[in-house]
């Protein structure tokens, strides 16, 4: 297979580029989608690149059909792929909760527009409860939330690696600013800095016959018996729990005794920079952002969260990052605070006004 890139190169292009340009350099094969705003352009670019390395494109009918496409490709033992948004996003996950139930490791690209429903088809954080515990089941996914076009390329290599190793579904978790936005960045050759793509391996049409030559596969979704999915919802449970340890990723600049600033994905970047200011002005404000929204990375987090005496959470949504918070620093003696945008981006400015609000009533 032809590289997409060799060595390194600085480069300045769209997040929908960056996507196409990863999944190609990590070796995607082919990749099911239909077209929704803002995610469009992944379709549009993959289908003009895919040609020139000999990979596929499939446009199905519909979301729905997408998804259960890219498991027929995963089923195949393709390195396959799907990227939507919004509405198209609740579709999938009939498929998806169906790839989790199966262990199929399916990777999808998720460009969050505003909700509910159509909405806009410009930018939100709206999708956080959907895409980490969507579908009928556990919430047996990783989610990667990205804040930045190298954290896109970054994390789309990764999770095709991931979703191989562990075989459970990858989302990564971009939205509509980062879509559309051009910045800089550094795309490269996974195995120029020492990535090892992880091999495929098809679950289906394998030589032999089963129970002569191979063990028979039983991939299955649908159970007889309470105790039989029981037993089975176990092994996948621990299998994912084990798994969370070395999947889990944050960042964090913690300020013992003051407030604690926390958001995700792009939101974060604007929580960081009013971090970074009020510090600087004297104020003990700090910083923790969750990469991995699924699974979260609640040691750190409960740890943090317990250095600090307020909490503001931040987001582009009416709290859906918040209640996964909370649920993991349960019994944490810090005072949570929330300032909620629904469908709207959030500044620096908004941040810091809003901290030094708390900050003032703490010291009253």
């Amino acid at each position: 297979m032809e590289k997409v890139v060799t060595g390194e190169k600085r480069v300045f292009m769209t997040g929908n580029e960056v996507v196409c340009r990863a999944a190609l350099a990590a070796g995607a094969e082919i990749m099911y989608g239909y077209p929704i705003t803002p995610q469009n352009e992944i379709m549009h670019y993959w289908t003009r690149l895919a040609p020139r390395f000999g990979r596929r494109f499939l446009q199905t009918e519909d979301e729905l059909s997408a998804g259960f496409a890219t498991l027929g490709g995963v089923l195949a033992g393709r390195k396959a792929f799907t990227a939507t948004a919004g509405p198209g996003n609740v579709l999938m996950q009939e498929p998806l909760a169906m790839a989790e139930m199966m262990r199929l490791p399916v990777v999808s690209i998720v460009v969050q527009r505003g909700g509910p429903s159509t909405a806009t088809v410009i930018y939100s954080q709206q999708e956080v409860t959907l895409t980490t515990f969507g579908g009928n089941g556990e919430g047996l996914r990783f989610v990667y939330s990205t804040a930045s076009h190298q954290e896109l390329y970054d994390y789309t290599i990764k999770a095709f690696n991931l979703a191989w190793r562990y075989r459970f579904p990858v989302f990564v978790l971009a939205d509509g600013y980062q879509g559309k936005m051009r910045e800089p960045l550094t795309i490269y050759d996974p195995e120029s800095r020492g990535i090892h793509m992880e091999e495929t391996d098809a679950y289906l049409g394998r030589h032999g016959i089963p129970g002569l030559d191979r063990p028979p596969g039983h991939f299955r979704n649908t159970y007889n018996t309470e105790e039989e999915l029981y037993a089975v919802m176990q092994g996948h449970i621990a299998a994912f729990e084990q798994a969370a340890e070395e999947v889990s990723e944050y960042e964090t600049e913690p300020a013992d005794g003051g407030l604690l600033i926390t958001g995700h994905g792009i939101v974060a970047r604007a929580v960081q920079q009013a971090a970074v200011q009020l510090r600087s002005a004297g104020f003990p404000v700090g910083y923790f952002r969750p990469i991995t929204l699924r699974p979260l990375p609640v040691g750190a987090l409960r740890d943090t969260a317990a250095r600090h005496r307020q909490i503001l959470v931040v987001e582009s949504a009416y709290g859906q990052l918040g209640r996964l918070l909370r649920d993991a620093i349960y019994g944490c003696p810090a005072e949570v605070h929330a300032l909620c945008k629904p469908g709207m981006g959030v500044t620096a400015e908004e941040i810091a006004v809003r901290a030094k609000q708390l900050c003032a009533a703490r010291e009253d």
